[in-house]
């Protein structure tokens, strides 16, 4: 059954280029992962003006919902053009590998 968190999420994924649920906001980061999301996303490049944020703390519903729709237990997490790429962790090590680099910049050209 989908709820009305689920369906919110839902859009916000689907027309949202780069989209970040996280606790804070851009300007503002409430904690230090969703922070270093932040800085992870302007280091390859990304205006964090252009970046939707949600800030998880502000919504209990899709602050337990975003958990179950992605199926992954820990705030922040990051979708690029509908795609779940994962949270901090990740953003980390596919930033260093140069692969988050290439999923924001060339995905929306990427061939299908």
């Amino acid at each position: 059954m989908t709820t009305d968190a689920q369906q919110r999420i839902d859009e916000l994924v689907k027309k949202s280029e780069v989209l970040l649920f996280m606790k804070g906001n851009a300007s503002f980061p409430q904690c230090g992962f969703s922070g270093r999301a932040i800085q992870i996303l302007k280091a390859c490049g990304v205006d964090p003006r252009s970046v939707t944020t949600v800030n998880v703390l502000e919504d209990d519903g899709i602050r337990q919902g975003i958990k179950e729709y992605s199926n992954w237990p820990t705030i922040p997490q990051l979708y690029v053009r509908g795609e779940f790429i994962g949270g901090s962790d990740i953003m980390m090590e596919m930033y260093e590998s140069g692969e988050l680099q290439q999923v924001l910049v060339s995905g929306a050209t990427r061939a299908s």
